[in-house]
């Protein structure tokens, strides 16, 4: 656009620069209704069909301005009217567009303007705003006719206020790039197997693959997959890093990790975000989020830029100093991490904000049109999160509590779902049941409610009624996912039906969209990843987890020998005590026995798993009661974060006693307790799945999809807690300890099979009726 074309530096969205530059005003997140992602799309193909023949859609446009390049895609223009469209779909057609997000609106669509009279040799131009209500199938037309000249101006100012910050970005990148290069290995040498999981990660960059590391514990992962991601970016031209983890934990390793890979943070200009959940980053959880009512989202917008450029300028944005930059700017420190995403080159963040169907991180990436390099540590959790995400249950009594305090205009939609819910309740006597298909009638009933739900809420903007809200968000989940039942072939999801019995009379029925296979719903969270790493020290077989998961055919999978010897690790397999639900009673004084030898023959840490909270206060009790001088401390139930670390607090260096925990809970994985801070591990269980309907559904649906019903439902999931809770005990190349696996069940070759395979295993002679050749796997 200027006389002499710079070649550009720095490369920009339509929407990313408006973004930038249209805002103002307050931060205003009151509930409005608004289409989802599929919806919007539909609703911009309904527009464009009515224009006729000669109408362009999803036009592609770019211009050049002084070394910055901005590019997007105009929603429709037509020659013939020589007007171009910016097409907005809204829920309701008493929806008010806030005079903020207009203004954004008419930014994007004189942009778009602009660009289009520079292509096509345009003297003026009509650019118009349509809001489509997806409700209705009616348009709102917002339309203004502007000279070239006049859009030319906009978008140059528009740059210019860009231009710094780009410039910025630019010069940012070329000293990230450059410092990245020469990065050094922080600790000299690699363990063992860490060089060949860094090998790995950095070919799996290279050449845009998949990679499944399963690597053991204790060999330092985070730092061997962070670094080759680093060392990776340069040459392959990668935006950002995300490492993405099922616990906080985890998240703070990578922290960790990125803080020893850079010392001093001048060498390396490397900008490290943490995103955390907004329950732990809210200022004032009691206030809603608008300028109305919260201190820090008035203005938001306004006082944005100062903190931006404050956050550009720290190294690492973890959540103390996200939150002292937000304290002195006065501004919402959740807000502003969210802010900082674009400006940053390692987001450290939990799985959902890539994977989940509003993932922040996805969304950026398309928009953007980033490469990133994601790594997913302890990613055997992305199973049961990615169910998880692709699940939407409703509460049949909570549903009546939201209908008696409903407002007088949902009193007859409300009563339609009630009586459609009551239906499905008294149509069966089943306490569980599964049907192939969402039913139809309760379908159309709840979106006739979300629908009156929204016009309610539209017409009283005020009113703030959290529980409706709540519901009304669960609803539109569940009929988002309703929708997608049959897609995929039909087997990814069921719907399903528990009821209960009420206290006084009647019958509630819970009703789910259930995921047992998140594979269709992730595959495509892979497919825009230039490269994708996921590592855990149970990642096999691996059949399961690129079957379940959605990896791509050309993933590749593989294991990191572990480095530590058989003699570090004493395993013993219990074989004459079960632990079977039915022989849980009886095996009690065995097991509590068999721990108080372990203690007298070397006192020291140890943990104790059990399958359930009850299995372990009881055999905490009968420890206390028959055993009193050995100390013990126990896992209770909704532990905060402060009981979790008092309980790890004692395991302190030279101590003694026995922490009681549950298999699969927070203590049986991403704990680090070396040396003589932990020196022995009890397993009393497989650790497999409670049998009931619901993983009986998943079995049957595992054995008609891959052949492998029970393991895919029980066995597997089982032992991989197993491992994962074993893998506490050896930490380094120092460490020796002891684990007993105290069930007959492990003597099995089909389990040990699935043990690692550098343990060497020692089986204790039967003492009990309760053999193994008598019982039966399941429990």
């Amino acid at each position: 656009m200027s006389d002499t074309p710079t070649p550009p530096r720095y490369t920009v969205a339509v929407r990313t620069l408006c973004e930038f530059t249209a805002k103002a005003g307050d931060l205003d997140l009151r509930f409005t209704p608004s289409p989802t992602g599929q919806e919007g799309v539909a609703g911009h193909g309904v527009v464009t069909s009515r224009r006729g023949p000669g109408y362009e859609a999803e036009v592609t446009l770019s211009g050049d301005f002084e070394g910055l390049r901005v590019r997007g895609r105009a929603d429709g223009y037509n020659p013939v009217t020589n007007r171009v469209e910016e097409i907005k779909t809204v829920r309701g057609d008493k929806v008010e567009i806030p005079q903020n997000h207009q203004a954004l609106h008419w930014a994007q669509a004189k942009i778009y303007g602009c660009l289009l009279c520079e292509s096509r040799k345009l003297e003026k131009i009509d650019v118009a705003l349509v809001y489509f209500d997806i409700i209705s199938q009616r348009e709102r037309v917002l339309k203004e006719r502007f000279d070239a000249p006049v859009l030319r101006e906009f978008f140059e100012e528009s740059c210019r206020r860009f231009m710094h910050w780009a410039e910025r970005e630019a010069a940012h990148r070329v000293g990230r790039d450059a410092g990245l290069a020469a990065l050094a290995f922080p600790h000299g040498t690699f363990r063992d197997g860490q060089r060949l999981l860094a090998e790995s990660v950095y070919k799996a960059n290279a050449t845009a693959r998949t990679l499944l590391a399963q690597a053991p514990t204790g060999i330092g992962k985070s730092i061997g997959t962070v670094f080759p991601a680093l060392k990776a970016m340069p040459t392959q031209r990668i935006d950002k890093m995300f490492f993405l983890s099922a616990r906080s934990t985890g998240r703070g390793v990578a922290v960790h990790a990125t803080r020893q890979l850079r010392p001093n943070a001048d060498d390396t200009p490397l900008r490290v975000l943490e995103l955390m959940a907004r329950d732990k980053s809210c200022e004032h959880p009691d206030l809603a989020c608008h300028g109305e009512s919260c201190p820090l989202a008035q203005g938001f917008y306004d006082r944005l830029p100062a903190a931006r450029d404050a956050a550009s300028r720290a190294p690492l944005l973890d959540r103390a100093t996200t939150r002292e930059i937000a304290r002195t700017h006065n501004v919402c420190p959740y807000y502003l991490a969210q802010e900082m995403i674009r400006w940053s080159d390692v987001v450290v963040a939990d799985y959902n904000y890539y994977f989940d169907r509003s993932a922040l991180l996805y969304m950026h990436t398309a928009l953007n049109e980033w490469r990133v390099s994601v790594l997913v540590d302890e990613a055997h959790n992305l199973v049961d999160r990615g169910r998880a995400m692709y699940s939407a249950t409703l509460d049949h009594a909570a549903f009546r509590g939201v209908r008696l305090t409903a407002a007088a205009a949902l009193k007859r939609p409300m009563d339609r779902v009630y009586r459609q819910w009551n239906a499905l309740a008294k149509s069966g006597e089943a306490p569980y049941e599964t049907r192939d298909e969402e039913p139809a009638a309760f379908v159309e009933a709840l979106v006739q409610l979300c629908t009156a739900i929204i016009d309610d809420m539209s017409e009283h903007p005020q009113r703030h009624d959290a529980t409706l809200e709540r519901f009304y968000f669960d609803a539109m989940h569940f009929l988002r996912l309703a929708e997608q039942l049959t897609e995929y072939g039909g087997k990814h999801s069921l719907f399903d039906i528990t009821r209960t019995a009420r206290k006084r009379a009647g019958v509630d029925a819970d009703l789910c969209i259930r995921n047992l296979l998140p594979a269709p719903y992730l595959a495509p969270r892979f497919a825009s990843a230039h490269s994708t790493t996921l590592f855990s020290a149970t990642l096999q077989p691996a059949d399961y987890y690129r079957n379940l998961l959605g990896t791509p055919a050309s993933a590749v999978w593989m294991e990191v020998p572990s480095p530590f010897q058989p003699e570090q690790l004493d395993v013993h397999v219990a074989r004459h005590i079960s632990t079977r639900y039915n022989h849980r009673q009886r095996s009690l004084p065995a097991i509590v026995q068999l721990m108080a030898d372990q203690f007298a023959r070397r006192p020291g840490n140890y943990l104790a798993f059990f399958s359930s909270h009850d299995y372990l206060q009881q055999a905490a009790a009968l420890l206390a009661e028959t055993h009193p001088g050995i100390p013990a401390w126990s896992q209770a139930r909704g532990m905060t974060e402060a009981g979790q670390a008092a309980f790890l607090d004692m395991f302190a260096p030279g101590g003694q006693g026995i922490g009681f925990a549950v298999l699969g809970g927070v203590f049986s994985e991403g704990v680090d307790l070396p040396g003589d801070r932990l020196i022995g591990a009890f397993v009393a269980t497989l650790g497999l799945p409670q049998v009931n309907p619901v993983n009986e559904q998943l079995r049957e649906r595992m054995e008609s999809t891959f052949g492998q019903g029970y393991d895919y439902a029980y066995l597997y999931p089982g032992l991989r807690k197993v491992v994962q809770a074993a893998g506490r005990v050896i930490r380094t190349q120092q460490d020796r300890g002891v684990v007993w696996l105290i069930d007959d069940r492990y003597a099995r070759p089909e389990v040990q099979d699935l043990l690692p395979a550098w343990w060497e295993i020692h089986a204790t002679r039967p003492q009990s009726t309760l053999a193994a050749s008598s019982l039966q796997l399941a429990e």
